[in-house]
């Protein structure tokens, strides 16, 4: 069980992993205090045909080691580099780094194309793919804090030497069913980086409010950008400049002063801070003297679907009898609002690009053209051209 803390190790190993198909790669990190995720461990393990050695890089006990040979690997394109249910570890070496990894492999996703059903958990995939089983013990740890024990670091290792069985059970299954591509399309989004790129002009639109006053959103979105803005350059939880309930509280009474600001019955201590609370005044000043033509508009504004509810039935179950037939979560092909958006008449959808349009889309099409009709036998759904 090595543990990696200088430049040179980890360049040692890396220069190893180049040589080999692929690397599995995982982080543990802490978020409960921070913006930004805080890197406290990497584990990475080799095939066992080559070394068969997994290691832990420790940028906590190594504070001056660079992570740049990592970033180098993750470059190296002769190398796969396999990780599972990759976004979080993927935003902290993008925003820590500027660099994703290609190529890159996502067991999670690979796992969902190959019938495990929607957001599979690693554990899962052990016991049914390596027929292994996980001591749990470490799973709530405080990864920041050192020395490590020796079970932390049995549990952080277990996270990437059974993701080796995994990894290349499913490039098999991949390889046979032939779909390998779905997977390669969803990828790209993980490593898009505006997958990753946060803008505190758009964060209003994650605030749910059932209030579809141009005024009233006017006021949230000030807020919710100074609440963005304030967290990344502090790195602090959104949540500790104030919570979502705050904001729509603030919003709503819009107060003008430091003693008015004081009434309001959600805002947290933190939040009544002088910067904060001044900055809090000058977002609602600035909603409430936005001009009528830069007021927010929202879904709820816009011209209604005329949804056809007996297609957009019809196109459910089409899409409940493809997902079992090609034994894929309904949900990873396509989502409720797109179902209906296809009912509705919109030809501009994903339900009509890369994979999707191949298992559904271009079916999906024919119903709604009325070119194929649907019949049940016992509990079988067919598919019958008219």
């Amino acid at each position: 069980m090595r543990t990696i803390t200088t430049t040179e190790e980890l360049a040692a190993f890396c220069e190893a992993a180049k040589k080999a198909p692929y690397v599995t790669i995982d982080t543990e990190f802490l978020r409960e205090r921070t913006y930004w995720s805080k890197l406290c461990l990497i584990q990475m393990a080799l095939p066992p045909a080559k070394t068969g050695e997994a290691v832990l890089v420790d940028p906590i006990a190594g504070e001056e080691m660079s992570l740049e040979p990592l970033y180098d690997l993750f470059r190296h394109e002769g190398t796969v580099k396999v990780f599972h249910a990759a976004r979080q570890d993927l935003e902290i070496f993008f925003v820590e780094g500027g660099v994703f990894p290609v190529p890159l492999f996502d067991a999670q996703v690979a796992a969902m194309v190959c019938g495990f059903g929607e957001q599979v958990g690693y554990e899962t995939l052990v016991r049914k793919i390596a027929r292994e089983s996980l001591d749990k013990t470490s799973r709530f740890t405080d990864w920041s804090r050192r020395p490590l024990s020796a079970a932390q670091k049995e549990y952080a290792l277990a996270d990437v030497t059974h993701l080796r069985v995994i990894y290349e059970w499913l490039e098999g299954q991949l390889k046979k069913n032939g779909r390998a591509h779905w997977v390669a399309e969803e990828l790209a989004i993980l490593t898009d980086p505006e997958t990753y790129t946060i803008r505190p002009e758009e964060a209003w639109l994650r605030v749910k409010t059932r209030t579809t006053s141009g005024r009233f959103l006017a006021v949230v979105r000030e807020l919710a950008r100074f609440r963005e803005d304030y967290a990344q350059r502090n790195n602090v939880p959104r949540s500790r400049v104030m919570k979502d309930d705050a904001l729509l509280e603030l919003a709503s009474t819009r107060p003008q002063s430091m003693d008015e600001l004081g009434r309001s019955r959600l805002l947290m201590r933190e939040g009544r801070k002088p910067e904060i609370a001044e900055g809090i005044l000058s977002a609602i000043k600035a909603g409430l003297e936005a001009k009528p033509e830069d007021l927010p508009k929202v879904e709820g504004e816009r011209e209604q679907l005329q949804v056809n509810p007996a297609l957009a039935d019809l196109l459910r179950v089409l899409l409940k009898a493809k997902s079992e037939s090609l034994g894929v979560a309904p949900r990873l092909i396509a989502s409720a609002a797109e179902l209906d958006a296809m009912a509705a008449g919109q030809r501009d959808g994903e339900l009509l690009k890369g994979w999707r349009k191949e298992a559904f889309g271009d079916e999906a099409l024919r119903l709604c053209r009325g070119e194929i009709a649907l019949t049940a036998r016992g509990n079988e759904v067919r598919v019958v051209p008219v």
